[in-house]
């Protein structure tokens, strides 16, 4: 409790006299078993190489409410990205890192370095000895792990990604579809019938209407008389212009 970083087993039995590593991974054990059994809203766990007390789930609401939630632990994509690369394959280069991404890596690299993710492990045994880059404690404590050989494998990694293509991938029975597509061909036949019968049916009459039909056709016999008139007149003259 005293300690604001995990504190490691060898630190604890040098401050315990006659206390060994072993001894304190047993009383670890035991006294996580007495705080379950007590319901108590804390535990101690192994992260980072060392031991450290948290709060478990159902309790961590309470805490949040009190204690403000530090901005900076928030990674954009390209620093995920970045740091996945420095995980798994470090000791690394920059020019390796970028190689990898395609594309500059310069600032999401101080960026890392800057929250104390990654470190500088040196300098590599190549032409120009560019930096080395490595993960530190802080990404352990980050991502809650206790060593390295803790991140999970590539072969999970490649794994849990094919499986979730599959499961996203839709699929629809054949059977289905030629029901479907049979059922839609035949609910077309019948719209194409009842609109054919709909074309064939006179449209019905008022007899309220039945003065206005006979001024249609006195109108349309008016206009046809008009135009025989026409044509009797300018027979004639046709008939002097294509004579001999």
């Amino acid at each position: 409790m005293s300690s604001p970083e995990p504190l490691p087993a060898r630190k604890i039995a040098d401050l315990i006299e006659n206390a060994t590593i072993e001894n304190i991974d047993s009383a670890v054990t035991s006294l996580n078993e007495k705080y379950e059994s007590g319901a108590m809203s804390f535990r101690i766990r192994k992260i980072a190489g060392g031991y450290q007390i948290f709060v478990i789930e159902d309790y961590a609401g309470y805490v949040d409410e009190l204690l403000t939630r530090r901005r900076n632990t928030r990674l954009t994509r390209s620093a995920l990205d970045t740091l996945a690369i420095i995980a798994y394959r470090q000791p690394v280069t920059k020019l390796d890192i970028e190689m990898i991404r395609g594309v500059a890596s310069d600032s999401v690299i101080h960026t890392l370095l800057q929250r104390k993710l990654v470190t500088l492990a040196g300098r590599a045994q190549t032409m120009g000895r560019p930096l080395l880059y490595r993960t530190t404690e802080e990404f352990l404590k980050f991502f809650n792990l206790n060593a390295l050989e803790d991140l999970p494998k590539m072969e999970e990694i490649e794994e849990l990604v094919s499986s979730r293509e599959i499961d996203s991938q839709p699929t629809l029975p054949f059977e289905t579809a030629t029901a479907d597509s049979d059922k839609l061909l035949a609910d077309k036949t019948d719209d194409d019938s009842a609109k054919n019968d709909d074309m064939g049916e006179p449209p019905e009459r008022n007899d309220n209407n039945n003065d206005n039909d006979n001024d249609g056709k006195e109108i349309s016999n008016l206009i046809n008389s008009d135009e025989e008139s026409e044509e009797v007149e300018t027979l004639p003259v046709r008939q002097n212009f294509d004579g001999p």
